[in-house]
């Protein structure tokens, strides 16, 4: 993968260029953070949607799909995530390369120059968003939270998560809630678009082989032009367990849901050897198809359909989920709970862990098969100190040693045990 570049332009924002010469395309990425809380959170999930929709120089969608048309069928689009206590902002523009032009365009300029005008010069007409993309955006918006009832797994994981992190900033979904988007409108969500520029810390993405300098110096002007006062990133999140909830939720479903949450003692705040464990730690449990839980309680056992673990590095959180027919729910807790205990005692062969980390550096080796994978191996190490190449990654997987994966371990601690059990 090719080594990243990277300048500060503007208090608070950073202009990251990756410069690969293998794609036809070009690809810059506006990724702000901002703190999480229920009001801001729903305002800004509606705010990206109706960002892209137009701006003041297109102030409809007809005039702003010709232009994107005009440019080779450049793409802009947004999305909204949270990073531990940071709910995240992308807007994504996609387009033809320079090198590929046929006249003297200049696309990266263009493109950048575009993706500024969505961001800095919305569609806003006497202090207000434009009435009609403001109620087609909030219903969209509420249709895909009502979706996401219909995913039972994502369900019963975003419902562990719920009642897990319940008193914690990194328990407030990504879009904040429903109440506080019903409660929005075209004005409040102008007030949310300035708050978002002036307290936003803002990292830029460019990855292609030309063009770079042309899209930092469109970025440097419109950055420069904000009185910003962007906020401070700081973390901390519980690394204990002091007691263990049971939560059973009761539903008609074909297939009942178990999810076992635990506080893994181990965050972005400490070592990345530390964290890496971790992650290891629970590829070796469940995150493989040479894993303990899909070997032994899934195949073996033959107690569930699936049996996975995740691991969040940013907030310590590992969760194990698994679907289950309800004469199983108890049996598989405890064969769950009895695999992280054999690791806990030092029961993790050779295999298993040269295995993992195989499974592991082949899947970080894919994230440089596209533009958008390169995208996202950068952006996702926002939080760390400094960026680190898949290689330099894959290197220090591979030193870790079982010692270090059998102490990550045991520092896990069962903290929630989400049952959604068919009627």
């Amino acid at each position: 993968m090719s080594s990243i570049e990277r300048k500060i332009i503007a208090d608070g924002v950073a202009f990251n260029n990756v410069k690969v010469n293998r794609f036809k395309t070009i690809r810059m990425s506006v990724n702000l953070y901002v703190p999480l809380n229920e009001k801001d959170a729903a305002q800004n999930a509606l705010l990206r949607g109706l960002l892209t929709r137009s701006c003041k120089a297109y102030p409809d969608f007809t005039q702003f799909s010709k232009k994107l048309s005009a440019l080779y069928g450049t793409d802009i689009v947004s999305s909204v995530k949270k990073t531990g206590d940071y709910q995240v902002l992308t807007f994504t523009a996609v387009g033809i390369d320079d090198r590929y032009v046929f006249t003297h365009e200049i696309i990266s300029a263009e493109l950048s120059k575009l993706l500024c005008e969505v961001i800095f010069n919305p569609n806003i007409t006497d202090g207000k968003f434009d009435e009609k993309d403001f109620t087609q955006e909030r219903r969209q918006l509420l249709d895909s939270i009502d979706a996401e009832f219909n995913d039972k797994r994502g369900y019963a994981i975003s419902t562990l998560f719920s009642n897990m992190l319940k008193n914690e900033t990194c328990g407030i979904k990504r879009y904040g809630t429903v109440e506080e988007i019903n409660k929005a409108t075209p004005q409040s969500l102008v007030d949310a678009w300035k708050k978002l520029l002036k307290d936003a810390i803002v990292e830029i993405f460019y990855i292609g082989d030309s063009g770079a300098d042309k899209a930092e110096k469109v970025f440097t002007d419109a950055f420069g032009k904000i009185d910003r006062t962007p906020c401070k990133l700081e973390m901390c999140y519980k690394k204990n367990a002091d007691t263990v909830q049971h939560v059973v939720e009761e539903m008609e479903v074909s297939q009942s849901k178990l999810v076992l949450g635990f506080r893994s003692g181990i965050d972005c705040t400490c070592s990345e050897k530390e964290w890496i464990a971790g992650r290891l730690m629970c590829a070796i449990l469940g995150g493989t198809a040479n894993s303990k839980l899909f070997n032994n309680v899934r195949e073996k056992q033959s107690l569930c359909y699936y049996c996975a673990s995740s691991y969040n590095f940013i907030t310590g959180v590992m969760i194990v989920d698994s679907g289950v027919l309800n004469e199983n729910i108890e049996k598989t807790e405890k064969a769950i709970l009895k695999e992280v205990e054999d690791m806990k005692n030092g029961n993790i062969t050779d295999f298993e862990i040269e295995a993992t980390k195989r499974a592991i550096v082949n899947g970080f080796r894919t994230s440089n098969d596209t533009t958008s994978g390169i995208d996202n191996w950068y952006s996702s190490q926002f939080i760390n100190d400094g960026f680190n190449s898949i290689e330099e990654l894959a290197e220090k997987y591979n030193a870790i040693t079982k010692e270090e994966i059998i102490e990550a371990a045991k520092k896990l601690t069962l903290d929630t045990v989400y049952v959604l059990k068919n009627k």
